[in-house]
């Protein structure tokens, strides 16, 4: 028999009304399959809450900030449907808003382990850096989509491993952690800059002409430096979920901050601010009741909730410019 004939005979077979329940059940098995994923994605689209930090009994300086940094890269891994940024599964093209609270998760990661490498745990700048803490910094900043040879999950979990040695250096006396108000500072300046560029993305929501600040302009220019600045419609949902990643890392790792640095908060008569600033952070994680990230204009009838969220961060950054004075000068 030819290939023509063959081919002509299989494709009457399949056509033959007989065999329609075939494709009525792959159909339905489609359909099943889809729904699944769509179930699964709106259970793990749901955020981790805000979790209490406890200090261990004796707790060594440093031993608190390295849990709470091990306990934020383990809820990134661990949560609900696991890491799903290098997901290339279908619901991918549609559960975008958990990956983008991944990524400000991340983010926060990345910096708070690069400040403790570079600046808490040593003392002074021509000190020794630990060993454990420079194999768990590039770990860390291992590209987040990669979903094979290797795994963006193998690299962190390692990152995360080389955190629980150094945490096993810190008890054992072995480990360095410098628990001081220039220590503290460089790392909020980190915070500082992410903050104010978040803010900045999320009021972009409702558009806005501005003045183009990248370079020094003449009075007489300035018209002609202005532009329409505003977020894709498509792109909203996601400068706001990752604003609300960065803001539930940020407060879990203060919270511990505090711990371990509350002397030095309070020789700088600095702890209220520090915990007014937490607390602006903690309103980000509010539930939101909306099926959607709604974008109303600034005054109009429908809620903005890129504008809510901005407030807040905008908030604690004012916050959180009154801390660092009181650090250098306090």
């Amino acid at each position: 028999m030819s290939n023509e004939k063959f081919s002509q005979k299989m494709g009457d077979r399949l056509l033959d009304p007989a065999n329609n329940r075939i494709w009525k059940g792959a159909l339905w098995l489609i359909v099943i399959l889809l729904l699944v994923d769509v179930l699964l994605g709106w259970y793990w689209s749901w955020e981790p809450d805000l979790q209490e930090v406890r200090a261990p009994a004796s707790a060594q300086p440093g031993e608190v900030v390295t849990l709470e940094v091990i306990h934020v890269a383990s809820t990134l891994l661990d949560k609900p449907g696991g890491y799903l940024s290098n997901d290339i599964l279908p619901h991918r093209l549609w559960l975008d808003n958990m990956p983008a609270w991944e990524f400000g998760v991340l983010v926060q990661l990345r910096d708070m382990v690069r400040v403790m490498r570079r600046d808490m745990s040593r003392s002074q700048s021509q000190s020794q850096e630990d060993r454990n803490l420079a194999i768990a910094e590039p770990q860390f900043n291992f590209d987040s989509r990669s979903w094979a040879m290797p795994a963006t999950e193998s690299e962190y979990r390692r990152g995360i491993r080389a955190l629980e040695r150094y945490l096993e250096s810190l008890r054992s006396g072995e480990g360095r952690f410098y628990a001081r108000a220039d220590n503290l500072n460089s790392w909020l300046n980190e915070v500082q800059n992410r903050l104010g560029a978040l803010s900045q993305d999320l009021s972009r929501s409702v558009g806005r002409t501005t003045l183009d600040t990248e370079e020094d302009t003449p009075v007489t220019q300035l018209d002609s430096k202005e532009r329409v600045v505003k977020t894709p419609w498509l792109k909203i949902d996601d400068v706001f979920y990752e604003a609300r990643g960065a803001s539930w890392a940020l407060v879990q790792l203060m919270r511990a901050l505090e711990v371990d640095f509350a002397d030095v908060l309070r020789k700088k008569n600095a702890t209220v601010s520090f915990r007014q600033m937490v607390r602006e952070l903690e309103a980000t994680q509010e539930t939101l009741w909306s099926p959607m990230v709604l974008n109303g204009s600034g005054f109009g009838v429908f809620a903005n909730h890129s504008l809510v969220m901005a407030n807040y961060l905008s908030r604690a950054n004012a916050s959180l410019i009154d801390l660092r004075k009181l650090l250098q000068e306090g």
